[in-house]
């Protein structure tokens, strides 16, 4: 009686196992969002952009574009999401739009560092170098990096890496 019992307690132990792998997707809480995939496309992007190999950096842009739309359709108004949205519009040449991106960012969140520096960024690149002053002082008691670079650039020190 007591093998029998081991048996079919081995039996429904094994059944229930193999239901629950078969009915369930461990990696559902693991898929990325549109907007983590945007930032690896944005990171492949920017490592092309290094080696010289522009065009295929602009197809990452394009395609991180592609994904930050979406996820901010679906997430509206995300300073993060805007500043890529900026970032990428920016670097495949449309600053018009970038700037629109970046300001929206700066109305949600005004202190956005990443927004800031690259908006100075998109200043200088447009001849504005009274606006990426504004941002470089928005930046000035941060004690960040963003500060730094962007006060090299304005200073003409260093040539802008995006």
């Amino acid at each position: 009686m007591l093998k029998k019992y081991l048996i079919v307690s081995f039996f429904i132990t094994l059944f229930s196992i193999s239901s629950q792998a078969a009915g369930t997707d461990d990696n559902s809480s693991k898929v990325k969002s549109n907007y983590d995939k945007a930032v690896s496309f944005i990171k492949q992007a920017k490592k092309y952009e290094k080696k010289g190999k522009t065009d295929k950096a602009n197809k990452r842009y394009e395609k991180a574009q592609k994904l930050l739309l979406k996820s901010n359709k679906k997430k509206p108004l995300q300073a993060n999401t805007l500043n890529y949205l900026g970032f990428t519009t920016r670097k495949l040449g449309d600053y018009v739009n970038g700037e629109k991106y970046y300001l929206l960012g700066l109305e949600i969140d005004p202190n956005h560092k990443g927004i800031n520096e690259y908006l100075g960024e998109l200043y200088i690149a447009t001849n504005r170098i009274d606006l990426a002053k504004e941002r470089l002082n928005v930046l000035a008691n941060c004690n960040c990096e963003e500060y730094d670079e962007l006060k090299e650039i304005i200073d003409g020190t260093k040539k802008s890496k995006y």
